[in-house]
């Protein structure tokens, strides 16, 4: 097993772990963050019904128009008021935060402490 593999092992490995603990409901659905080295994804999913509530990246055109960097914690906090107002409009107000497995710093903690200034509650 050469070193990436043992890397993506471990992510693996710790979103399962998180993900054991962390369940989407109607009344509180869950936030879950994607990370790559280039953009940053966010989700609302409602895991009793299987159904993504709604989603926001940095590849949407809402994003695309401001002309920001897709890969830093300026887009990610960015990315977070998106999603949190795309929730608030659905009717959803109150969220479980699911860090997809990666360490609650830099762009992961930005994404929440945006999608927190906008309104969501976690």
């Amino acid at each position: 097993m050469d070193k990436l593999q043992k890397k993506k092992a471990g992510l693996k490995r710790r979103q399962r772990r998180v993900r054991a603990k962390i369940f989407g409901t109607a009344e509180r659905p869950r936030l879950s963050v994607h990370r790559t080295n280039a953009h940053i994804y966010a989700q609302v999913i409602d895991d009793a019904d299987s159904k993504t509530i709604c989603s926001a990246s940095t590849l949407d055109p809402e994003f695309k128009a401001t002309g920001k960097l897709g890969s830093n914690k300026d887009a990610a906090a960015l990315v977070g008021e998106l999603v949190a107002k795309r929730a608030i409009e659905k009717g959803v107000s109150a969220v479980t935060f699911d860090r997809g497995g990666r360490i609650y710093h830099g762009r992961v903690k930005a994404l929440a402490d945006g999608a927190r200034n906008a309104g969501l509650n976690f």
